[in-house]
């Protein structure tokens, strides 16, 4: 069976579906979930306003509140993917 082709961003997996954004590869120790909180229509196009960041872990046997390490909201999706990228190489350094 082939792997699926999926959009990167600085080399790494980027996932979309709706307004939730997984970036990183679940293989990997973490994973970064973000979610669009708000919107903004610019001209004809609507941008993503407010995206809450989470770095979470992606051990199966850990309870959901325990995968969670970081989060924060910022203001527009090109900071908070650049902000996840720090998060999620800094994570995987360690």
């Amino acid at each position: 069976m082939a792997e699926k082709e999926f959009s990167t961003y600085k080399g790494k997996p980027l996932v979309r579906c709706g307004d939730e954004l997984y970036f990183g590869s679940m293989a990997d120790r973490f994973v970064i979930r973000m979610q669009i909180k708000s919107k903004k229509t610019v001209g004809d196009t609507e941008i993503a306003d407010k995206v809450a960041i989470q770095l979470l872990c992606t051990d199966p046997d850990l309870s959901p509140r325990k995968q969670l390490v970081k989060s924060s909201e910022k203001s527009g999706l090109y900071v908070a993917l650049d902000i996840a990228d720090v998060w999620l190489n800094r994570a995987l350094k360690s």
